[in-house]
């Protein structure tokens, strides 16, 4: 026995609609891939750090003080944030000519590869001065890598997102920092406090970066998989985010990308000092152990994630702008707090540490792209990567070591100075937005 179905008339329009629906990329698949790849890249940016305070200094410069080892470290620290912007320019051109997929399976391949070969890295004992060679490369390789690994997810995520929560869209991608810090705070107290200090110095300390190998091929996948879809290239180009012409970009908007640079200078310069060289300065002007003090900055980097969470839904209240403005303020406040806090004991130097990383999960949330809407569409993607390259390069590539010279030389009162120029660049970057642009803060 047979039996007849009649379709509705409009069928064909239902299926290719579900069709459509199935193809879209949410933006949760976009949030899940951009805070991936930023807690991957954030975590090899960190097993460096953490290393050059760790390791670096008896490893591959033993023949400097400890605090000169430290500063050497910190310098080649500052090489990967110089290769940003060039890797920057140099894959952009391998993503027109190759694609997408093909510059991102390369620069996270080299990312991989670069991390890896500094676990491999022979100690200054045996190579000498090659080896400090051999850690400068790999270094400036890694934020090589960084910037041609730049997809533009993040500025896609924030277009997808609803007008009323683009300030909690824009919070998402910035969880990848603290995530990144937690995960190689762990692994280096983990190591720390399970082998010997004769084999934490021989081989314990290269498990960080073996580990960010793996990691680095995860993010990968999880990438992509969005990447290579002809969804998400159909989106970039409805959505104007393709790359422009580097100088078209700085003729006709120059100046919106050098605002877009020194915009989240507040929370950069703040990014390191708390992280990288906070672990410098308990190591080498205190008593405390390092174990004990990198465990309370993990503290600060879980108080850190609900703050950039609640940032993202005050700046959909008050707009994006302004919240940062409010932040940079109050990062100003504690600028002015940084002497007697990094001179005073044990409990002032935990509670520098614990504000600070709320501070910064609230101001970090909206640094990226504070001033993108003032980028025509045609200008959107290249200019909020070459700002980004360059903030990250002047406000937090060289701060661990502006600090540490600081300190060293002058007194913890000038790190205080320095935070506040920081603040006080990302208030004037945001009141010549103001002034120069006349869109709505969002």
């Amino acid at each position: 026995m047979s039996s007849s179905h009649t379709l509705p008339a409009d069928y064909p329009a239902i299926k290719q609609a579900a069709h459509n629906r199935d193809q879209d990329i949410s933006s949760g698949d976009i949030a899940v891939g951009v805070v991936i790849g930023r807690a991957v890249g954030f975590f090899d940016m960190f097993v460096f750090g953490i290393a050059c305070v760790m390791v670096f200094p008896k490893v591959v410069f033993p023949f400097a003080s400890e605090a000169d080892g430290v500063l050497y470290s910190f310098l080649v620290f500052a090489l990967g944030f110089v290769g940003q912007p060039l890797g920057s320019m140099l894959f952009l051109a391998i993503q027109k000519r190759y694609g997408r997929g093909t510059k991102l399976t390369i620069a996270l391949f080299l990312l991989g590869f670069t991390t890896v070969g500094i676990a491999f890295m022979p100690d200054y004992a045996e190579l000498g001065w090659i080896t400090i060679l051999w850690l400068a490369i790999l270094r400036f390789g890694q934020g090589f890598a960084i910037g041609g690994s730049w997809n533009g997810l993040a500025s896609l995520l924030a277009l997808k997102a609803p007008a009323h929560r683009r300030g909690w869209f824009a919070s998402i991608p910035q969880l990848g920092a603290p995530i990144g810090f937690v995960v190689a705070g762990v692994m280096f107290v983990f190591l720390w406090a399970n082998i010997t200090h004769a084999e934490f110095f021989a081989w314990g300390w290269r498990y960080p970066f073996f580990a960010a190998f793996g990691a680095n091929l995860f993010a990968l996948f999880a990438r992509l998989r969005l990447v290579v879809s002809p969804e998400y290239a159909k989106q970039f180009e409805q959505r104007d985010l393709e790359p422009a012409p580097l100088g078209e970009l700085m003729r006709e908007q120059g100046k919106f990308v050098v605002l877009g640079a020194f915009a989240p200078l507040a929370s950069y310069a703040l990014f390191n000092l708390i992280t990288i060289f906070a672990l410098a300065w308990a190591l080498l002007f205190t008593k405390q152990t390092l174990t004990s003090f990198l465990v309370v900055q993990i503290i600060g980097a879980f108080v850190a994630i609900p703050c950039m969470l609640a940032s993202g839904w005050i700046a959909d209240r008050i707009g994006r702008r302004t919240t940062l403005g409010i932040f940079a303020v109050l990062i100003a406040v504690y600028s002015g707090w940084t002497a007697l806090m990094l001179a005073g004991g044990t409990f002032q130097s935990y509670v520098f540490i614990i504000v600070g990383f709320a501070l910064l999960g609230f101001s970090h949330a909206q640094s990226a792209g504070a001033v993108s809407s003032s980028f025509r569409s045609y200008f959107r993607y290249s200019g909020a990567r070459i700002s980004s390259d360059m903030s990250w390069l002047i406000g937090a590539g060289f701060a661990p070591v502006v600090a540490l010279l600081l300190a060293r030389h002058l007194g913890t009162d000038y790190v205080g100075l320095y935070l506040l120029s920081g603040a006080a660049c990302t208030l004037g970057a945001l009141w010549f937005a103001r002034r120069w642009n006349a869109l709505p803060d969002d």
